[in-house]
C-alpha cells in the first residue's frame, strides 16, 4: 500500500470555494506528510462529477482525465465540457508512486457562479442622493414568503462601493467591505453565500445597506482625491431550489423598498458617522411595519463594468486588540491604547442619552500632549455614533476603516468604565468597552520563523503586521493616508509574503486589476486600480517601471511558487504590450525616468531617488523583465517571441553597461549600494567584474558601520546581492543596528509595525508601510536557508536548504507550506560548535541540502536516500528525496 496520502484539494488556489466564473478551474492537491523516504507521484488521474455518489460508485459524468503520466499536482487545468452556472461540481483525484501502488484523495467540490451578465434576473436598485450632499445613504428590503421544504438556496449579491446583506436580522456571512476594489468600469465584483440555513418557513425578509467605497468617494473631510463613479447601488438575485424540484429567484427590483438608513456619513477616506437613534427596531426582519419614509427602490444605471465572481480570498475580522492603557490627556478627552498597530477599525459599548454622541479619533502616534496625531496619516478621519438611549450600545464601522494603534475619544465622560462608574460621568455617555478588530484577507498561514535572536523575530513580526495591516482586495502602500494599490510591493515583496501566507488567489485578482488599469498604448500604471491618475509634472509617479513591470514579475513568481502557468497564460497578452510600451518609449534602450530607487536614505530625507542614478535603476528592471519574458514565452511554446526577448535582453545589457559602467573604476554611476547591486542581482554585471563591484558594495556597507543607503527598490537587490556572495553576516550586522536607518533602529524606537520611512518612529511618515521589509525573504531562504522552486518540466518542486550560520544566533527555524507539502529547516549550534541541521523535505520534491562544512569536517546523515554529492564552497551538499532527515557536522580538530 502506497503511504501518499492527499490532504488538500485546492481549485483557482481555494479549498471548497463556492460561486466561481472560472471556465476551466486550475485543480490542485497537496500531500500530508509520511514517515517513509523518497515518495514521488508518478502518475494521476482526475474526475469530476455533478453529483458526489457519481464519484463514490466510480461513475464520472462530467470530465475523466484518464491516467497521465505525470509528477504534475498543481494548477492542472480542468478540460471537461462547458461548466453550466450555479453548479456544484464534485472532483476526486487518484495517484500513483513509482511502485505503481495508488491513493485515491477525498472527494472536493468547487461551485460555480453565474458565469456571465446575462444569468442576473435582478437589476440594479439605489438612491441618487444617498450618500451625497450630506444626505444618509440608502438601505433596502424585500418581504417575500416560503411555503415548502427549501433544498439549497444561495445569494448572488454586488452593492457598489459595499454593501452589508441581512436575512431575517441577521447578517448573512462574515466578510467585510465585500466587493473588493475594482476599474469599475471595467470589472465588478459580485459573491455568492449559501444562505439555505438562514431561510425560515413562512415570511423572510431581505435586507442591504449600502457604503461608498472607492466607487464614491464623495469629500467632506479628508481625502487623498474626490471621484465617483456613480452613486452607490446594488444587485442581487436570490436564488431558491425546493425540495420539490422546482425554484424561485427574488431579485432587486421595484418591488424592493428603500429608505435613508442611519448611515449618515460613509468616507473610504474620512471616516464614518452613524446615528442610532434614527435605527427603525426590526426593519431587517419579518413582520415590520414599513412608514412614510420607505418607498419603492428605483432601478439605477448598471455600471459599466463586467460582473465577475470575487475569487480572492474574503476580507474578514480576523484578530481583535484588548486595550492596555487608557490616558486622560485633557479634561474630558481619552485615549485608548491598543498595543500595536494595526489596520481595522475599534467595536465599543457605549451608555449614555439618546442623541448624545460619542467621537472617535483613530491615530498611529501621538503629539506631544499625548493627543492623536494624524499629520502623516490623513486628517480629518474620525468615527461618530450618535446613541438612540437604550442600555448598553455595542456598534463598529461598516464601511471605512483606518490604520491606527490609539483612540481618542471625545463626548463620553467616562472611558473603559464599568456602569457603577457612571455617577462620575457628569451626564454624559459611558464608553465600557473598545475592542480593535483587524480586518484583512482570509488567507491560510503557511510558513513561519523563529531564531534564538529576539531583534530578529521582532523584525520579523513588524514585517509581518504590517504585511497583513495593507492586505485588502488590493495590496495597499499604507491603510490610512493612501489606500492605494502601488505595484512595485506585489513583487518585490512577493516572495515575503507567499512565504508566510498562501496569497495565490490574491496575486491572481492583483493581475486581473492589472490588466483593466492597462491603457491603451500598452502602459501599466504604478497603481491598480489606478483611482489616481497622475498628470504632468507628476506623471513621473505613473510610468516608473519597477511598478508596473509587477505585471510580469508577479506572474513569474505565481508559477515559481505556486506552480500556477494559468497566470502566464491568461496575462501574456498584458505583459507583452506592456514591454513592448517600455521599448517604444526607450532612448537607446535606456529608461530615462521613472521613480528608481524611492525613498533611499540621503540627505534631503526620504523620498525622490539621491544615490543612485533614475535611468539605472529604470533600465535595470526592464532588462530584468525581458530576461523574464523570454523565459515565459518558452514556458508557453511560443518560441519565436523568446527569440525575441532574448536578442532585446541582450541589447539592453549591451546599452546598460555603456551607460551606465565605469571600467576604469569598475563602478556603476557613483557607486551608490543600489547602483552596485541590481547589475549584480539581476545579472547585468561583466562576469570579469563581478568580484570586484561585489568587494566594493561591501566595503560600502562596512564603512558605514553597517548600514545601507537603499530604498523601495535597491534594497532587496542589495540583500541578495550580500547573500548570494556569502556575505549574510553583513546583513545580520545591518539588521541588527539600533543605529539609524534600519530595522533595528524602528523597533528600538518603538515600531510595532514596519514603517515607511527608515527611521519612520522618529522622522514621521507613515507607521503602516511593508514595501521596505525585504528582509523577511532573508529570513527564511538566507539565515534559516529554505528556499525553493517549481519545475515546470517534471511537474515537481526543487527544495533547496543552504543556512547562514551568522554571529551570536543559536539556532533558527523555519516551516513552509508548499503546494507539494510541508518544508522545514532547523538548525542549531552544539558544544564545539557542533552544527545540526533538521530537514523535511514533502512529498514529489526533490531536496538539495548544503551544510556548511569545511574541507576536513565530518558530517553524519540520519535519514534514508541522502547522497553525498561533493563540496561547493564551504558547503557539504546533499542529494534527497522526500522524507526528513538530520545532518550533524563536527568541525575537524
Amino acid at each position: 500500500m502506497t503511504e501518499l496520502l492527499i490532504s488538500t484539494m485546492r481549485t483557482e488556489g481555494r479549498i471548497l470555494p463556492l460561486g466561481l466564473d472560472a471556465t476551466a478551474p486550475m485543480l490542485g492537491w497537496t500531500f500530508a506528510p509520511s514517515p517513509s523516504h523518497s515518495l514521488m507521484q508518478t502518475a494521476y488521474r482526475i474526475r469530476v462529477a455533478a453529483r458526489e455518489e457519481l464519484l463514490t460508485d466510480g461513475k464520472p459524468d462530467v470530465w475523466d482525465s484518464g491516467r497521465r503520466e505525470s509528477g504534475c499536482q498543481t494548477a492542472i487545468a480542468y478540460e471537461g465540457g462547458a461548466l453550466e452556472p450555479r453548479r456544484r461540481y464534485y472532483w476526486q483525484v487518484t495517484v500513483w508512486d513509482e511502485d505503481g501502488n495508488q491513493a485515491e484523495s477525498p472527494i472536493s467540490w468547487w461551485e460555480t457562479g453565474l458565469l456571465r451578465d446575462g444569468q442576473w434576473s435582478g437589476r440594479w436598485i439605489g438612491d441618487a442622493s444617498g450618500g451625497a450632499d450630506g444626505r444618509p445613504l440608502p438601505r433596502f428590503r424585500r418581504s417575500f414568503r416560503i411555503g415548502k421544504p427549501v433544498r439549497q438556496a444561495r445569494a448572488y449579491i454586488s452593492g457598489l462601493g459595499h454593501y452589508e446583506l441581512r436575512l431575517n436580522g441577521g447578517k448573512v456571512g462574515d466578510h467585510e467591505l465585500d466587493p473588493g476594489w475594482t476599474e469599475y468600469d471595467k470589472t465588478v465584483l459580485y459573491t455568492t453565500y449559501d444562505i439555505t440555513d438562514a431561510l425560515a418557513q413562512g415570511e423572510n425578509v431581505a435586507a442591504i445597506l449600502l457604503g461608498n467605497g472607492f466607487y464614491n468617494v464623495t469629500g467632506g473631510r479628508y481625502t487623498k482625491f474626490k471621484d465617483s463613479y456613480g452613486a452607490p447601488k446594488c444587485l442581487a438575485d436570490l436564488v431558491i431550489e425546493y425540495a420539490d424540484g422546482t425554484s424561485e429567484t427574488i431579485g432587486t427590483d421595484g418591488a424592493w423598498r428603500a429608505a435613508a438608513s442611519p448611515l449618515a456619513f460613509s468616507c473610504i477616506y474620512g471616516g464614518e458617522d452613524y446615528d442610532a437613534a434614527l435605527e427603525q427596531e426590526g426593519w431587517d426582519r419579518p413582520g415590520f411595519v414599513e412608514g412614510s419614509a420607505w418607498r419603492e427602490a428605483s432601478e439605477a444605471e448598471a455600471p459599466s463594468g463586467e460582473l465577475v465572481a470575487q475569487s480572492a480570498p474574503a476580507l474578514k475580522v480576523m484578530e481583535r486588540l484588548s486595550p492596555v492603557a487608557v490616558t486622560e490627556p485633557k479634561p474630558g478627552v481619552f485615549v485608548v491604547d491598543l498595543g500595536r498597530n494595526f489596520s481595522g477599525w475599534p467595536e465599543i459599548a457605549v451608555s449614555g442619552s439618546k442623541g448624545a454622541t460619542v467621537k472617535l479619533i483613530p491615530a498611529e502616534l501621538l503629539t506631544d500632549e499625548g493627543l492623536a496625531n494624524q499629520k502623516w496619516s490623513g486628517s480629518p478621519y474620525e468615527w461618530n455614533y450618535t446613541l438612540k438611549g437604550e442600555g448598553t450600545e455595542i456598534w463598529r464601522p461598516r464601511f471605512t476603516y483606518y490604520g491606527f494603534r490609539y483612540v481618542q475619544v471625545e463626548g463620553v465622560g467616562a472611558a473603559l468604565a464599568s456602569d457603577t462608574d457612571g455617577q462620575e460621568a457628569r451626564g454624559l455617555p459611558i464608553l465600557h468597552r473598545m475592542e480593535g478588530q483587524m480586518i484583512y484577507p482570509d488567507v491560510r498561514t503557511t510558513g513561519s520563523f523563529r531564531c534564538s535572536d529576539d531583534r530578529l523575530n521582532r523584525i520579523h513580526e513588524i514585517i509581518n503586521r504590517a504585511m497583513l495591516s495593507n492586505m485588502k482586495s488590493v495590496l495597499t502602500d499604507c491603510p490610512h493616508r493612501e489606500k492605494l494599490g502601488w505595484l512595485e510591493q506585489v513583487h518585490l515583496m512577493g516572495p515575503s509574503l507567499i512565504f508566510n501566507y498562501d496569497v495565490e488567489a490574491l496575486l491572481m485578482k492583483v493581475l486581473a486589476d492589472i490588466a483593466d488599469a492597462q491603457q491603451p498604448d500598452g502602459l501599466i500604471p504604478t497603481t491598480a486600480p489606478e483611482y489616481v491618475v497622475f498628470q504632468k509634472p507628476w506623471d513621473v509617479f505613473r510610468h516608473a517601471a519597477a511598478w508596473g513591470g509587477a505585471s510580469v514579475l508577479a506572474a513569474w513568481e505565481l508559477l515559481q511558487r505556486y506552480g500556477n502557468a494559468g497566470a502566464l497564460q491568461r496575462h501574456y497578452d498584458t505583459m507583452r504590450r506592456y514591454v513592448d510600451y517600455l521599448t517604444a518609449n526607450a532612448d537607446g534602450h535606456i529608461l530615462r525616468d521613472g521613480l528608481g530607487d524611492w525613498y533611499d536614505v540621503g540627505p534631503n530625507g526620504p523620498g525622490f531617488s539621491q544615490n543612485t542614478p533614475v535611468p539605472l535603476a529604470e533600465t535595470a528592471i526592464y532588462y530584468g523583465l525581458t530576461v523574464v519574458m523570454q523565459s515565459i514565452a518558452a514556458r508557453l511554446g511560443l518560441a519565436e517571441d523568446a527569440d525575441v526577448y532574448a536578442r532585446l535582453a541582450d541589447s539592453i545589457k549591451a546599452a546598460f553597461n555603456r551607460e551606465f559602467f565605469d571600467e576604469r573604476t569598475a563602478l556603476y554611476a557613483e557607486g551608490s549600494d543600489a547602483a552596485l547591486a541590481m547589475p549584480l542581482a539581476i545579472g547585468l554585471a561583466p562576469d570579469a567584474h563581478r568580484d570586484t563591484l561585489f568587494a566594493r558594495l561591501v566595503r560600502n556597507v562596512e564603512e558605514r558601520g553597517g548600514r545601507t543607503t537603499s530604498g523601495d527598490v535597491g534594497h532587496r537587490y542589495v540583500l541578495l546581492a550580500l547573500a548570494r556572495g556569502g556575505r549574510s553576516d553583513l546583513i545580520y550586522r545591518m539588521t541588527r543596528s539600533t543605529d539609524t536607518p534600519g530595522y533595528g533602529y524602528q523597533i528600538a524606537n518603538g515600531a510595532t509595525t514596519l514603517t515607511e520611512a527608515w527611521d519612520g518612529p522618529t522622522v514621521g511618515k507613515s507607521q503602516n508601510h511593508f514595501m521596505l521589509g525585504h528582509l523577511e525573504e532573508w529570513l527564511y531562504t538566507g539565515l534559516a536557508g529554505l528556499d525553493y522552486r517549481y519545475r515546470p518540466e517534471s511537474g515537481r518542486f526543487a527544495v533547496t536548504v543552504k543556512p547562514s550560520v551568522v554571529w551570536d544566533v543559536r539556532w533558527a527555524e523555519v516551516r513552509q507550506e508548499l503546494r507539494a507539502g510541508q518544508a522545514s529547516v532547523r538548525w542549531e549550534l552544539g558544544e564545539g560548535r557542533e552544527l545540526k541541521v533538521a530537514v523535511e523535505i514533502p512529498i514529489n520534491a526533490d531536496g538539495a541540502i548544503h551544510i556548511p562544512a569545511a574541507e576536513f569536517d565530518s558530517v553524519a546523515v540520519e535519514g534514508d536516500g541522502a547522497r553525498f554529492v561533493g563540496r561547493e564552497e564551504g558547503f557539504a551538499v546533499y542529494r534527497t528525496g522526500s522524507g526528513s532527515f538530520t545532518f550533524t557536522r563536527r568541525e575537524s580538530p
